[in-house]
């Protein structure tokens, strides 16, 4: 196999790895695969977990060794890089997509969270109706990247994926 053909193959497969806590969004949509490059016939896969506590990290890295292997990847070498860290301005538009019709409200831009560091209250999108009429019921939401919101207008709660 030539090498872009086979790091082409490996960029499919690792599209089909889901997310843990949030299985409609692949590790690549999430942009936690940050790098995927052939070294003498070793395939290289870098990965930076979203933040350096978190929980599903591990099994991240188990499900991309996983589908690797089934995939008949071998050799490969699946490494976690830390530098620079992860940021949501890694989650491709389709993964933000991906996470509105589930329900979870995607990180709104860097100014919207600044704007909590001093006490003013964000105004998230409610990712069901579109309302910007929203508040904050909780800084953690199901998963410590996520806070939990509630719309004011269609009284639905959802979480919202905390810009980073």
């Amino acid at each position: 196999m030539v090498e872009t053909d086979r790091i082409a193959k490996a960029w499919e497969v690792l599209e089909t790895v889901e997310d843990p806590e949030i299985p409609v969004i692949s590790v690549v949509d999430l942009g936690i695969v940050r790098d995927v490059s052939d070294d003498d016939g070793t395939l290289k896969v870098n990965i930076t977990p979203t933040y350096s506590g978190c929980p599903a990290t591990q099994v991240i890295e188990d499900s991309i060794v996983e589908a690797l292997d089934k995939a008949d990847m071998r050799p490969f070498d699946v490494k976690t890089v830390l530098s620079p860290p992860w940021s949501t301005a890694m989650i491709r538009e389709e993964g933000k997509r991906k996470l509105k019709e589930y329900g979870i409200a995607p990180p709104a831009d860097d100014a919207v969270d600044k704007k909590a560091l001093m006490g003013e209250e964000r105004q998230i999108t409610c990712p069901n109706c579109g309302s910007n009429n929203t508040h904050m019921v909780s800084q953690f939401g199901s998963t410590p990247c996520k806070a939990h919101f509630k719309c004011k207008e269609c009284l639905e709660p959802f979480d919202y994926f905390k810009c980073l």
